[in-house]
C-alpha cells in the first residue's frame, strides 16, 4: 500500500473489551481508519450483542446488529477468571496501543484492569472507558442502556408534537454518540502520545454524550430564564424553530420545509391566508400551529414533485422525505458508494455500510464479516506470545 493510500491508523493495535454498542462503535470507527481491532470475548457466548436481534434475521448464528458493528474485527476468546487467560490478556495489553472497556463502574477494578493497572503494564497505552452515567453520583449503579439514558437526559421532550408526552429517538443515539466521543478522545490522545510518548485515560458516558448532543438548545434554556422549550402542536420538527419549519404530507408523500421567509412561501403557494403573518416574524412562532395548518392544507392538494418543481427553483430549502428503498435507489446515495459486502470463510455474506470517512479521497473498505467467537484466538496467541 502506498503512503498516500495507507490508512492513518495502520499498524496500531486496539484491544476492545466492550459489549453491545457504544464501545464497539468506537472501535469500528478506529478499524475503519486502519487500526487492527482485537475483540476480547467470553468463550461461552461471546459479546451479548451476538444475540441482540433487531429482526428475526440471523446470519451465521449471530444478529445483523452484531455483524454491522463488528465487521473486519478479530475475536480472541478469553476467560478472564482463568489465570492463564488473564495473564495472556495482560501480555497483549503490554503490546497494544489502545484499550476500550464499557463495564459498569467497579467491575473493571474487580478484574484488576483499571487504568492505573494497565498503565503500569504499558505507559504508552491510550485507555478508554464508557459508562452509563459517569463514576460518581446516585445513578452510577443504574443500567447504562440507551433508552434509559435518553429518558434521563431530557432529549425525549424535544421530539414529537406538543401534548404527546416524551418521544424517544428510534435509534441508539446515546450509544453511538458516546462511541463517537470516545473515538475522538482516543485519536487526540494518540496524537499527543506521538509528542510526549505517554498514553492517557479517556472517559465519557451515555448521559454526557446526550447532554453534549443538546448543547445548542440547552444553552438557550440556561440563558433564557430557563424557559422550557415548547414543541409545536402540529407537524413539529424542532421545539425552538418557528413556522414553516416542519414535515408536511402531500398528495403522494411528504415534504420537509426548513427555515424559509413566510412571505416568499405565501406567494409561491398562492396562500392569501398567510397575509396576516407574512411581515410579522414574531408571529411565525407565536402562531406557529395555525400557520403550519394553513400550509399543510395547501401542500396536500398536490404531489411532492409538483411542489419541488415550484420551490427548488425559488431556492426554498426543502426536500422529499425518502423511505429506505427510495434512499437506496437514489442517485445521490449511489454516488456516495456507502455499501459493501463482507464475507467469511463459512459462507457468511452480509451487505452493510462503509466508513463515513474518506482519507485522501478514498473510503476504507473491509472485506471480512464479523468474526466467530474466538475465530482468531490461535493466530493471535502465536503472534503475541500469549
Amino acid at each position: 500500500m502506498s503512503e498516500d493510500t495507507e490508512l492513518p491508523l495502520t499498524g496500531l493495535v486496539v484491544v476492545d473489551l466492550c459489549q453491545f454498542l457504544s464501545g464497539p462503535y468506537a472501535s469500528l470507527r478506529l478499524q475503519d481508519l486502519g487500526a487492527r481491532v482485537i475483540k476480547i470475548e467470553r468463550p461461552d457466548g461471546g459479546d451479548l450483542s451476538r444475540r441482540l436481534y433487531l429482526s428475526d434475521t440471523e446470519i451465521g448464528g449471530d444478529s445483523t446488529l452484531f455483524h454491522a458493528i463488528n465487521r473486519s474485527k478479530e475475536s480472541l476468546a478469553l476467560d478472564l477468571k482463568n489465570p492463564a487467560d488473564f495473564a495472556a490478556l495482560k501480555t497483549l495489553l503490554g503490546k497494544a496501543d489502545v484499550m476500550l472497556q464499557n463495564f459498569r463502574p467497579g467491575v473493571i477494578e474487580r478484574l484488576g484492569l483499571e487504568y492505573a493497572a494497565v498503565k503500569a503494564i504499558n505507559p504508552r497505552i491510550v485507555y478508554a472507558s464508557i459508562t452509563g452515567y459517569g463514576t460518581e453520583g446516585p445513578w452510577v449503579e443504574r443500567p447504562g442502556q440507551d433508552l434509559l439514558a435518553q429518558a434521563r437526559s431530557g432529549v425525549m421532550w424535544l421530539n414529537g408534537d406538543d401534548g404527546q408526552g416524551p418521544v424517544p429517538f428510534g435509534l441508539a443515539i446515546a450509544d453511538m454518540l458516546a462511541g463517537a466521543a470516545v473515538a475522538q478522545g482516543i485519536l487526540a490522545s494518540l496524537v499527543r502520545r506521538g509528542i510526549t510518548g505517554t498514553g492517557a485515560h479517556i472517559e465519557t458516558s451515555l448521559l454526557e454524550a446526550l447532554v453534549d448532543f443538546q448543547f445548542e438548545v440547552l444553552t438557550t434554556h440556561l440563558n433564557d430564564g430557563r424557559r422550557l422549550p415548547k414543541r409545536a402542536g402540529f407537524r413539529s420538527a424542532h421545539a425552538y424553530l418557528s413556522a414553516p419549519y416542519g414535515v408536511y404530507p402531500t398528495a403522494d408523500g411528504y415534504l420537509a420545509v426548513a427555515m424559509t421567509p413566510l412571505g416568499k412561501l405565501a406567494d409561491l403557494f398562492a396562500l392569501p391566508a398567510l397575509a396576516p403573518f407574512r411581515d410579522d416574524p414574531k408571529s411565525w412562532f407565536t402562531s406557529r400551529d395555525m400557520i403550519k395548518q394553513i400550509i399543510a392544507a395547501r401542500l396536500e392538494t398536490e404531489t411532492t414533485a409538483h411542489w419541488l418543481a415550484i420551490l427548488e427553483p425559488a431556492d426554498i430549502w426543502c426536500a422529499k422525505v425518502l423511505s429506505w428503498p427510495e434512499l437506496l435507489e437514489s442517485e445521490g446515495f449511489k454516488a456516495l458508494d456507502m455499501l459493501q459486502t463482507v464475507t467469511r470463510e463459512d459462507d457468511v455474506s452480509i451487505l452493510t455500510t462503509r466508513s463515513p470517512i474518506r482519507v485522501n479521497g478514498q473510503r476504507a473498505a473491509g472485506t471480512r464479516a464479523a468474526p466467530r467467537i474466538g475465530e482468531q484466538s490461535a493466530a493471535i496467541r502465536a503472534e503475541f506470545g500469549l
